[in-house]
C-alpha cells in the first residue's frame, strides 16, 4: 500500500504539472532541462573516472597479499539440468583456493537435483548441496536465505547457474572488499552470446552501457549496485541488514538499497567479468525486464525516505541515487507528455500539427541521449572502432527506448492496480548450448551419411 500511496502521488504531481503548465509554459523545455541535468551527472561521472585513474597511475593502490578471506560461492539453481555442471566445473578452476562451493536446488521439476548430487560426490571436499522443498517459499532471496546457515564464509559470492568467469576472478574481486566500510563488490555483467543475434547483441551492449553507469558511480563514490551474478557481499554486512528480503522480486538492487542506508559502500570492479547468457527470443526478454523495472520502481518508492532520513548513508550516495531516480522519471515524464499532447490535439483543445512536433522533438532528444551514452561507452568498454560503435549505438538505442520505455507505464499500472505478487519470470538458460549441441549432431550424422 505504502508503494501503491507514493507511486499515486508522483503520477498526479507530474501528470497535474504536465497539463497545466502546457497552457502557460512549453513544458517541452522542462523535460529537455531534466535530461540536460542527466548529461551534465553523466559528465561529471566520467570526469571522475579519469581523475581516478590517473590518480591510481600516480599512486598505485597497495593490494594486501595478506587479505584472503574463507568465500561461500552459492549458486541457486531451478530446472538449470543443462548448464549447472558446466558452472561447477568453470568455478572449481578459480585460482583463489579458500572457497567452497553450495548449490541450492530451488524446487526443480527436472533433473537438477541429481546432477548436483553428483556433483557433490565428485568434489565432497568443495561442493555442498540443498534441495529445497516443493512448498518452500519462492523466490531467489529466500533461496540464498534458506542456504546462509551453511556456508562457513567471511564473503559470499553469488553466481547465477549459467555463469562463467575466468580463473582470476576472485583474486580481482577480493582486494576491493578489504577496506572496512565496503560491504559489497559488484562483478562487470558480460554477455556471453552476444553474437547470436540481433538481441543478444543489443543486451551486450546495454551491459556495457550499464559498465560505463557503475564505474562512474563508483568513480564519484555514489549508490553502485548489486546486479545478482558475480556480487561479493562481506558477511558482516549481511548480517547487519538481516540477510535478503524475501519479499522482493530483484534481491540485488533491494540488497544494495538497504546496504548504503545503513552506511557500507558498494564497489565495482570492471576488471573481473562474470560471463551469462544473452536471451535469445523476445517474449522472454520482456519477461526478465519487466521483473527488472518492476523490483527498480518499488525498491525506489520503499526506501527512498528512509533513504533521505539515514544518517549512516553517505551524501554522495543519497544524491547518486536521487540523480539516478531520474531513469524511471525521465520515461514517465515523455510517455505522459506525449499522450496529453495527443489529448490535447483529439480534443481540438491543442494544435494537431504543434503536439505532433512536440512530441516527435520530445521522441528525437532522448534517443539522441541514449546515443550518445552507447557510443562513448562502446568506444571506452569495448573498444569499438567509430563507425562500429555508431552503428551499434544507433539500433541498441532504438531497442532501448521500444524495451523499457513501454514498460516503464506498464509496471506503474501494475503496481497501482494489480496486488503484489513473487512471479519471478525465470529465465531459461542452456538454450543456446542446446541449439549447439543439436547442429552439432546433424552435422556429425551428415558427415556420416558422406562417408557411406
Amino acid at each position: 500500500m505504502k508503494e501503491r500511496i507514493a507511486l499515486f502521488i508522483i503520477l498526479l504531481g507530474l501528470t497535474a504539472f504536465i497539463y497545466v503548465f502546457q497552457y502557460h509554459v512549453n513544458t517541452l523545455w522542462g523535460y529537455v532541462l531534466l535530461l540536460t541535468f542527466m548529461s551534465v551527472y553523466g559528465l561529471y561521472s566520467t570526469l571522475a573516472t579519469i581523475h581516478k585513474k590517473r590518480k591510481q597511475r600516480k599512486c598505485p593502490i597497495k593490494i594486501n597479499e595478506e587479505y584472503k578471506p574463507f568465500v561461500s560461492i552459492m549458486i541457486p539453481a531451478h530446472n538449470e539440468e543443462s548448464v549447472i555442471a558446466h558452472t561447477v566445473e568453470n568455478i572449481m578452476a578459480l585460482n583463489y583456493q579458500n572457497f567452497e562451493i553450495i548449490i541450492i536446488d530451488d524446487r526443480s521439476s527436472d533433473n537438477t537435483p541429481n546432477v548436483i548430487k553428483n556433483l557433490e560426490l565428485k568434489y565432497k571436499d568443495k561442493v555442498k548441496t540443498l534441495i529445497r522443498e516443493q512448498g518452500a517459499f519462492p523466490g531467489k532471496s529466500a533461496v540464498l536465505n534458506d542456504a546462509l546457515p551453511l556456508a562457513k564464509g567471511e564473503a559470499i559470492l553469488v553466481f547465477d547457474a549459467d555463469a562463467t568467469v575466468e580463473p582470476d576472478f576472485l583474486s580481482k574481486m577480493i582486494p576491493c572488499l578489504e577496506p572496512e566500510d565496503v560491504g559489497a563488490v559488484q562483478a562487470r555483467k558480460v554477455i556471453r552470446n552476444g553474437a547470436y543475434n540481433l538481441l543478444t547483441k543489443c543486451q551486450y551492449n546495454e551491459y556495457v552501457l550499464d559498465t560505463y553507469l557503475q564505474v562512474g558511480r563508483d568513480a564519484v563514490k555514489g549508490a553502485v549496485e548489486l546486479r545478482g551474478n558475480g556480487e561479493l557481499i562481506k558477511r558482516k554486512a549481511l548480517e547487519d541488514i538481516n540477510g535478503w528480503n524475501n519479499y522482493t522480486i530483484t534481491d540485488d538492487l533491494d540488497m544494495s538499497t538497504r546496504l548504503h542506508i545503513k552506511g557500507w559502500d558498494v564497489r565495482y570492479c570492471p576488471s573481473a567479468e562474470v560471463y551469462e547468457e544473452g536471451i535469445i527470443y523476445l517474449v522472454p526478454l520482456f519477461r526478465q525486464r519487466r521483473r527488472w523495472l518492476e523490483g527498480t520502481i518499488r525498491r525506489y518508492l520503499e526506501y527512498s525516505s528512509e533513504a533521505i532520513k539515514s544518517a549512516k548513508m553517505s551524501l554522495k550516495a543519497k544524491l547518486d541515487m536521487i540523480a539516478y531516480i531520474t531513469q524511471f522519471i525521465m520515461p514517465l515524464w515523455m510517455i505522459l507528455e506525449i499522450l496529453i499532447r495527443a489529448f490535447k490535439a483529439l480534443t481540438g483543445k491543442g494544435v494537431l500539427q504543434n503536439e505532433v512536433v512536440s512530441s516527435v522533438i520530445i521522441a528525437f532528444i532522448t534517443a539522441v541521449g541514449f546515443f550518445m551514452a552507447i557510443r562513448y561507452s562502446l568506444r571506452r568498454y569495448d573498444n569499438q572502432k567509430r563507425i562500429a560503435a555508431l552503428i551499434q549505438a544507433s539500433y541498441t538505442a532504438v531497442y532501448m527506448l521500444i524495451i523499457w520505455f513501454p514498460m516503464v507505464l506498464f509496471i506503474c499500472g501494475k503496481i497501482l492496480f494489480c496486488k503484489k505478487d513473487m512471479n519471478w519470470g525465470k529465465t531459461t538458460h542452456g538454450l543456446v548450448m542446446e541449439e549447439e549441441a543439436s547442429h552439432q549432431n546433424i552435422n556429425s550424422i551428415e558427415k556420416e551419411l558422406q562417408e557411406v
